[in-house]
């Protein structure tokens, strides 16, 4: 295994010869070093984790205690076992275990699907390393890309978490029109550029899209040659486009995942068609940008209309699926409660932090003086978008998990957790919540390919992800958080944290979560020790 110092050096010496994935500072990544021989057991003959309660990632309410069997990285059984309270019946139990986890008293519940991730680049987290284990750390086991930096480098280090040469999750990889090496020269100008660059990428090996707001003959163009490929297609409907393309006009030419909310409301405008922006509005000051796209949320008749209605039914009809990111627009509705959040201390690098600070070039560091006023157009876009998104689920439309953390103060795998504590304030029910987190993001991922998904869901013959935790994540998704949460103690009188995720699953190898969060906690120290401060957030 090189050490983090060689293979910085690696980088170096890469970036000096103009290695194909450090062409953009952004971009540029120091890949995850070799899995060591102690980090993750197995994977196993017979793995059998027992006793614990399952929540199955269905929808389907806890049950157990169940004995779990995994054979290699594939779920060989579930067994109930017997009822709480009472003596579990040996004769129910499988045998054989080559390796035993006794999760007696703990719960069990399929890895974490993030649907909207990025790796961090050179200017901010540049050890792709941290990102993993603090993913892997939160029991995210698989992660869409959008993208994990470029082409190159994205997909070399999905092949090698297929691999598990990395301790990393599972990869999906998605990039958006005329990425990759072939096309760093070219623009896509017509429907046959973008025909022509969509086949590159899929011969690439890519998994989908990652789309904007393109005008409507270029989008028809991307999407169409998508479903011809097998690939699948995300959209982030940017506003210096989406008045051109909303999101009921790309739903109808066949895009399968809005990430974000852009698109949305406009989709639904009462009196106007495009924002009515300020006159003296520029999208490139981001205050600008994210201080008046909440604004939005009077523009609308709102929940119960007919635009309302139609565009749910609609969505619904076409198998349209929503990626919200809640959590990463939250510090516009109260800046100074993420600004703090507990984490930062241990867990933030300080070239992250940096990142995050108020700046008019890194992208989502918009705090050049937010208001009052400000927080407030957000709480009520919030209001708003929330009510859509729970009416969504409610007609039984897909909703994923997606966190685009690594910006606006969002710190990767904590973002995702706040992320499933945001559909829950929606008005999701626990259940609905993991459900998004798992099984629903499985099938997004999977349904392009014209395939039953693998992931998401424990039960037979699926892939062995899952996570284990010793409190209900029903009862409080904040034991989740690498932080835990905290309670009183009524025996000492004091408060304590609880663990968080004990561990993590992925293809049948067994990962310490904690040990993973403790890697991460000694490279903020060594950052923080090399600059030469001791930075308090």
């Amino acid at each position: 295994m090189k050490s983090r110092n060689q293979w910085y050096w690696v980088f170096v010496t890469l970036f000096i010869a103009g290695s194909a994935f450090a062409l953009d500072d952004e971009l540029r990544m120091i890949p995850a070093p070799d899995r060591a021989s102690d980090e993750g057991e197995g994977p196993f003959g017979r793995l059998i984790i027992r006793g614990a309660t399952l929540i199955d990632g269905t929808g389907s309410p806890p049950i157990g205690p169940v004995d779990i069997v995994i054979e290699d990285n594939v779920i060989a059984d579930v067994r109930s076992v017997g009822y709480p309270g009472l003596t579990i019946d040996e004769d129910r139990r499988p045998t054989d275990a080559i390796r035993e986890i006794d999760a007696h008293g703990q719960y069990v519940m399929p890895g974490i699907i993030d649907m909207h991730t990025h790796t961090g680049g050179s200017n901010k987290a540049p050890e792709a390393e941290y990102i993993y284990k603090l993913w892997m750390g939160h029991g995210i086991t698989t992660v869409r890309g959008v993208p994990s930096s470029n082409v190159t480098f994205s997909l070399s280090e999905r092949a090698r978490s297929e691999r598990n040469e990395i301790v990393a999750p599972r990869i999906f990889s998605y990039h958006g029109p005329g990425s990759g090496e072939a096309w760093s020269d070219r623009k896509i100008l017509t429907a046959d550029d973008a025909r022509e660059w969509v086949q590159y990428i899929a011969r690439q090996g890519a998994d989908g899209l990652k789309l904007n707001s393109y005008r409507p003959v270029i989008m028809e163009a991307l999407l169409d040659e998508a479903r011809k490929q097998g690939l699948g297609s995300t959209a982030h409907l940017g506003q210096m486009g989406v008045a051109q393309m909303n999101a009921q006009d790309a739903a109808r030419l066949g895009l399968g995942t809005l990430t974000h909310y852009y698109g949305l409301f406009e989709s639904m405008y009462e009196d106007h068609d495009v924002q009515p922006w300020p006159v003296d509005m520029n999208y490139n000051n981001e205050q600008h940008r994210f201080g008046q796209v909440a604004r939005q949320w009077n523009l609308i008749a709102g929940r119960g209309s007919e635009k309302w209605n139609n565009l749910l039914d609609e969505f619904n009809m076409l198998g349209f699926t929503l990626d919200p990111t809640f959590g990463i627009y939250s510090a516009g509705r109260d800046v100074m409660r993420v600004r703090n959040a507990d984490w930062h201390k241990e867990y933030t690098l300080p070239t992250q932090w940096d990142f995050y600070m108020p700046n008019r070039e890194s992208h989502g560091a918009y705090w050049f003086y937010w208001t009052s006023e400000d927080e407030i157009a957000w709480k009520n876009f919030y209001r708003v978008w929330m009510q859509f998104v729970n009416d969504y689920k409610n007609r039984g439309g897909r909703v994923t998990v997606g966190s685009d953390s690594g910006f606006i103060y969002q710190l990767y795998g904590f973002g995702t957790i706040l992320e499933m504590e945001m559909l829950q304030e929606a008005g999701f029910h626990p259940l609905e919540v993991i459900r998004a987190a798992t099984m629903h993001g499985g099938e997004a991922l999977y349904e392009p390919r014209g395939e039953e998904s693998q992931i998401g869901v424990i039960r037979p013959g699926m892939l062995a992800d899952l996570i284990i935790v010793k409190e209900n994540p029903l009862e409080n998704l904040k034991v989740l958080y690498g932080t835990g949460a905290v309670r009183l103690n009524d025996e000492t009188g004091q408060p304590e944290r609880t663990e968080g995720v004990r561990y993590t699953i992925k293809d049948g190898i067994i990962y310490d979560a904690q040990r993973l969060l403790a890697d991460v906690r000694e490279m903020v120290v060594e950052q923080k020790e090399e600059r030469g401060e001791l930075t308090e957030y």
